[in-house]
């Protein structure tokens, strides 16, 4: 079974941190939901209080297969700040291993120089982040061991493409079409 971490800080975006926690969790993978803090509930940007399964400094990132870091503000920020985050983030990338960003959170892929002569996306206005790489129009993008994404209206086919990647394209297009959602 593929195991995921979805980080959660507060002021994340709802939308974009639940919607692949669902889908993922559809697709039988283990998503752990982890906040950043020291305290299990994390409040999004939408005043809606989230219990996550644990908290950073209790979570063991050695089997896990994939990394994603929704959006939101001030939630993009707050994970942008997490010093033994970007570790993690920087260890996942030099193994190779999957790491789904969306909306604003691309800029912490960007800032630590993960997206260099890669295809990505990011919510409008933070482009100037995304550290050379190559802009793209589409909602959602895949280039290599990242996936990236502009904004909630791509939250669903993100999650879609997080599943495709790690469980294939069968289990991915079975359940797009249950959920009536194009892939």
């Amino acid at each position: 079974m593929k195991r995921v971490i979805i980080f959660l800080a507060d002021g994340f975006e709802e939308v974009e941190a639940l919607t692949p926690v669902d889908v993922l969790r559809r697709a039988n993978v283990e998503v752990t939901t982890v906040s950043i803090t020291e305290n299990k509930q994390v409040c999004g940007s939408h005043n809606i209080s989230v219990l996550a399964d644990q908290t950073f400094n209790s979570t063991d990132f050695s089997n896990i297969d994939a990394l994603i870091l929704p959006g939101g503000m001030p939630g993009t920020h707050n994970l942008n700040a997490h010093a033994e985050l970007k570790k993690v983030i920087l260890d996942f990338a030099d193994k190779g291993k999957l790491i789904g960003a969306i909306c604003a959170a691309p800029l912490i892929l960007g800032e630590l120089d993960l997206l260099k002569n890669k295809n990505a996306v990011c919510y409008p206005g933070f482009e100037a982040h995304l550290k050379g790489a190559n802009i793209s129009s589409a909602k959602t993008i895949q280039d290599g061991n990242v996936i990236t994404a502009n904004a909630i209206g791509a939250s669903m086919q993100f999650s879609i493409n997080l599943v495709n990647e790690l469980c294939g394209s069968k289990v991915a297009n079975e359940l797009a079409q249950k959920m009536l959602v194009s892939h």
